[in-house]
């Protein structure tokens, strides 16, 4: 009986096995992009010449190696060239994951798990290999001991699993709909489970990790620069998802404090290449010899990429920002429109959604799909999401400016402010209305300028606003403990938003400090819309629950919107050949290569 048994369990797992399908790539919605045989992405030069180094800024300072952690500062560069993941995305096909560490890739039909079978030469700086012991090890160390965004990130997963030495299984927590959970699961990288023998993964650390990426950290100096080189025996160098990457023999990065002092940096041949962030130093600050005998160049180079959703932030822990009213007078008082003409030289558009720039943003009013899914929550929702187009502060003339001054002196009152001696005063508590925003150092020249008129419209309506520029740890840690009313800060967009939302927006992630829910944001419909985008199986749904999402967090007033380019504005030594490309990349100087002398 118990050898009958026994053969029909290995009959059950061999059909489990039967309905798994094998494949080399990942694709969400739609086909991949890139065939089984494709050679190299279109958009670098495999053929690329190798050798040379290249110089690049970094802004703030470090103390750490670790970027998957809570505590200390890290130089985040690093695990980006030194560190692989399970599998890369290209700029051109973003929604596909093709192999890197791993060659292949376990797909269940019943979506149970993800499963991961890594390339047999893939192996660590040292030359031993990657295992799925390490890849367990790297997940569950994260889990357990990283940031605590990381736990939200990858809620979704119950357990990691060896299956043997190569192969490694990541199952999914019952009645999972996740179907982007496959993706980013390709996406944190492995460390050496035997490197971190004896070392605490917690704490902040200058001992290099060790990585099975194309360069190692050669040298270093706090706060002053880190120095990379190029690993001769690195494993992956001929991978299709690798050639055209990484051709520099060195890569060098030296710390700055401040964006503008890298400019001179560059004119003195200290750097090599930057990217410029203020606009009024792209018209004007280039004008000299080097510029115009092409010594130096300025290139603005088109990206298809996400709008950075750069942003005052408000914190909604505080009482004097739970009413929305409030929060929609303090945007009336900015005007973005005279600081783009009068200090950016209008190169700046104005951001009009938390997806700016994906082709998702929540325009005109819900229709469709995306209306229905709102109908749900109508009860719980203000009316205006319904019947009324979001709009942006607008000021074209002093007019306007006055009238929107005016609207915000009425909203204050409809929330139950006045002016008490000349102050926006909370009648009931009898508190003035102040507040303090907060920058860090990297910024903020940039900022002093743009904020001179906005606390001077603030004045106007009887709010106090003092502007504080901070030191980028010190900034840091002010918005890790959610210390702060207002905040200038920028969230990465994803061109495919998903699980990150849930530590962007997600009241789970309000009160774990450290997560990216810097605003604070505890909102029962938010929460439910972000998990019909990640569970939605068919574009057409996925992209109606991301648009429901932006219109709901629109409607809220949860921060002011800043500005976005469509270029990278890049100034290099002329020095460097690029791929010659029609697909808008941006900035990606790791697929430059030094030119012959």
């Amino acid at each position: 009986m118990r050898a009958i048994i026994t053969a029909s369990l290995l009959w059950l797992g061999m059909m489990s096995n039967a309905f798994a399908v094998v494949t080399d790539r990942i694709a969400l919605y739609g086909k991949a992009k890139y065939n089984g045989d494709f050679k190299a992405f279109e958009y670098v030069n495999p053929d690329a010449p190798q050798g040379g180094k290249i110089v690049l800024p970094a802004y703030g300072t470090f103390d750490n190696f670790n970027p998957y952690i809570f505590k200390g500062v890290a130089a985040t560069f690093v695990a980006a060239l030194s560190f692989e993941t399970l599998g890369t995305s290209p700029v051109d096909d973003p929604f596909t994951v093709y192999p890197l560490l791993a060659e292949k890739f376990d797909m269940p039909e019943d979506k149970s798990y993800v499963g991961f079978i890594l390339d047999k030469n893939a192996k660590f700086s040292d030359g031993t290999p990657v295992t799925a012991d390490d890849v367990v090890f790297s997940f569950n160390a994260i889990m357990e001991k990283g940031s605590p965004v990381y736990r939200m990130y990858y809620a979704d997963v119950d357990r990691a699993e060896k299956i043997n030495d190569r192969e490694v299984r990541f199952y999914f927590k019952e009645g999972t709909n996740n179907k982007e959970l496959p993706m980013i699961l390709a996406q944190f990288a492995i460390f050496s489970q035997k490197d971190w023998e004896g070392r605490e993964f917690d704490k902040p650390t200058l001992q290099v990790p060790l990585g099975s990426g194309p360069y190692k950290v050669k040298d270093f100096q706090v706060n002053k620069f880190v120095e990379l080189e190029k690993n001769p025996d690195y494993w992956g160098k001929n991978l299709p998802t690798q050639r055209g990457f990484y051709n520099f023999d060195t890569v060098r990065y030296d710390y700055y404090q401040d964006t503008t002092v890298t400019l001179q940096a560059l004119f003195s041949g200290d750097i090599d290449a930057r990217e410029e962030y203020i606009a009024k130093i792209w018209m004007t600050g280039y004008d000299n010899e080097l510029v115009k005998s092409g010594v130096v160049k300025k290139e603005n180079i088109e990206h298809n990429n996400p709008a950075t959703l750069q942003n005052f932030a408000y914190n909604v822990r505080r009482d004097k920002f739970k009413d929305r009213r409030v929060r929609k007078a303090i945007d009336l008082a900015f005007n973005f429109e005279w600081a783009n003409e009068k200090l950016f030289y209008n190169q700046y558009k104005r951001l009009f959604s938390y997806f700016t720039n994906t082709g998702m943003e929540a325009t005109g009013l819900p229709e469709g799909r995306e209306k229905e899914i709102l109908e749900q929550y109508r009860d719980k929702l203000p009316a205006d999401v319904f019947d009324k187009e979001f709009e942006l502060t607008v000021n074209p003339d002093i007019y306007d400016a006055r009238e929107n001054l005016k609207k915000a002196v009425k909203l204050l009152q409809e929330a139950g402010y006045d002016f008490v001696d000349g102050k926006m005063t909370d009648l009931q508590t009898g508190k003035p209305l102040e507040l303090e925003i907060l920058s860090n150092s990297a910024n903020g020249a940039t900022f002093t300028k743009v904020m001179l008129p906005f606390i001077e419209n603030l004045r106007k309506i009887g709010i106090k606003a003092v502007f504080r520029n901070l030191e980028v740890n010190i900034f840091k840690n002010r918005l890790d403990n959610f210390d702060f009313d207002m905040a200038i800060i920028s969230y990465r967009v994803s061109q495919l938003p998903g699980n990150e939302q849930r530590d962007y927006w997600g009241s789970a992630s309000a009160d774990i400090k450290g997560s990216n829910n810097i605003i604070g944001i505890k909102n029962e419909v938010v929460d439910e819309l972000i998990k019909g985008l990640v569970s939605a199986q068919e574009k057409e749904d996925y992209v109606a629950y991301v648009k429901a999402l932006d219109r709901v967090l629109l409607h809220e007033n949860y921060m002011i919107f800043q500005w976005y380019s469509p270029y990278s504005r890049v100034a290099y030594r002329d020095k460097f050949g690029q791929p010659q490309t029609s697909i808008k990349t941006g900035f990606q100087p790791f697929t430059w290569w030094q030119k012959e002398k």
